[in-house]
């Protein structure tokens, strides 16, 4: 009999800003601290947990191999305890969720903990990308069968994200508008100390140290667009930032086992493709399956997370749904808070937890866009 998976703990570390107070910390040391933190806050025992799923970008480097073994035995916890990291791109620790609570709900494992860890000072978005010279290729040149598919297109997610603002009718200023919202959201929820009870401090960093208290749209207006009659600026982006963050999903036998507190029930779990050239349009199509095959409705959602890789995939989100924008990002998002890619789904659904626990929502929608043009949408179920 399948039993129902359960979010059990939640943790992250603070985002920190590129070469800022993390970049000194060793990959591995920040997957441990939020491993540490997480079975300590969680009363679980670390020998009971039976896998560990990590999602990480770019593994080269002090991020290479194994990350998700090698930070659990970092962190000091059993050997007998195995783990594997996976790669779906900025959706990667989101995927980690899937894995593990699939895992648990077919009865394969009790106890797993999913997370990521992404170090972006010490290895750059594309940094996998490089040949043995340090120079950046072009995954797809010689390949006959995608260039025979997309030689016509430039696939990046710049171009995505300026396709996404013409196709919705998206203006700069809007994208502005959108981003000095999440700077605004971000700074009130660290001075109102909304942030604390999910953070686990690292380096003696205690909050996020990426939204910027001087910015305004004056300010963003001022900015040279990223290509010659663009829209998009890196006022609109997710920022490029260090973190890590963890989940423990448990079984209704392993809550009762343990004693274990559960605080969420995994509803649904789905992966949607898109358009491989716009790319991050995919959240769109993919929110509206997973609310089908979840039977819900837009309306009955609490709280969104929609990872604001750029202001126009969630303006873009924001124009196909009938939702107050107020229950969207409702702490602000990447574009103030940083997108440190693989740990970002963990990270999201961390504060997804801890939002529905403040406001006593019932359900949150955790949806993202990763690289391909693919989306992940995961539905939780706040436990009274």
């Amino acid at each position: 009999m399948n039993s129902e998976a359960f979010i059990v703990e939640a943790v992250r570390t603070p985002a920190g800003r590129r070469n800022g107070s993390l970049a000194e910390i060793h990959p591995l040391d920040l997957g441990a601290e939020v491993l540490i933190a997480l079975i300590d806050r969680s009363g679980a025992l670390a020998e009971t947990v039976e896998q560990v799923i990590f999602g990480y970008v770019d593994a080269i480097g002090p991020q290479a191999d194994d990350i998700a073994r090698l930070s659990w035995l970092a962190a000091g916890f059993p050997h007998h305890v195995p783990g594997v990291t996976v790669d779906r791109q900025c959706g990667s620790s989101q995927q980690a969720v899937h894995f593990a609570a699939q895992a648990v709900r077919v009865g394969d494992a009790d106890l797993v903990v999913a997370g990521g860890v992404q170090h972006m000072s010490r290895m750059p978005i594309m940094s996998s990308y490089t040949d043995p010279l340090g120079d950046v290729t072009d995954l797809w040149s010689g390949s006959k069968h995608w260039e025979k598919q997309f030689s016509s297109h430039k696939i990046s997610e710049f171009v995505g994200a300026e396709m996404m603002a013409d196709r919705w009718g998206i203006s700069r200023s809007e994208m502005e508008q959108f981003a000095a919202e999440s700077h605004r959201r971000a700074i009130e929820s660290i001075d109102t100390r909304l942030f604390d009870m999910e953070i686990v401090p690292v380096a003696g960093l205690k909050q996020d140290e990426t939204a910027y208290r001087d910015t305004s749209t004056e300010k963003m207006a001022a900015l040279k667009p990223l290509r010659k009659g663009g829209k998009l600026t890196a006022a609109v982006s997710g920022q490029v930032c260090d973190g890590a963050s963890a989940v423990l999903i448990a079984s209704e036998a392993a809550v009762k086992r343990y004693g274990l507190r559960p605080r969420a029930r995994i509803v649904h779990m789905s992966t949607g493709g898109g358009n491989p050239v716009e790319m991050l349009s995919a959240p769109i199509e993919a929110t509206r399956i997973a609310l089908a095959k979840a039977r819900l409705s837009i309306e009955e959602i609490d709280t969104v997370e929609i990872n604001e890789a750029f202001s126009s995939v969630v303006l873009a989100w924001l124009k196909e749904f009938d939702i107050d924008p107020t229950r969207v990002n409702p702490r602000g998002g990447a574009i103030a808070l940083g997108h440190p890619l693989a740990a970002t789904g963990t990270k999201l659904m961390t504060t997804l937890l801890h939002e529905l626990e403040r406001t006593g929502g019932r359900y949150g929608l955790q949806t993202m866009c990763e690289g391909g043009g693919r989306a992940k949408v995961t539905i939780v179920e706040r436990m009274p």
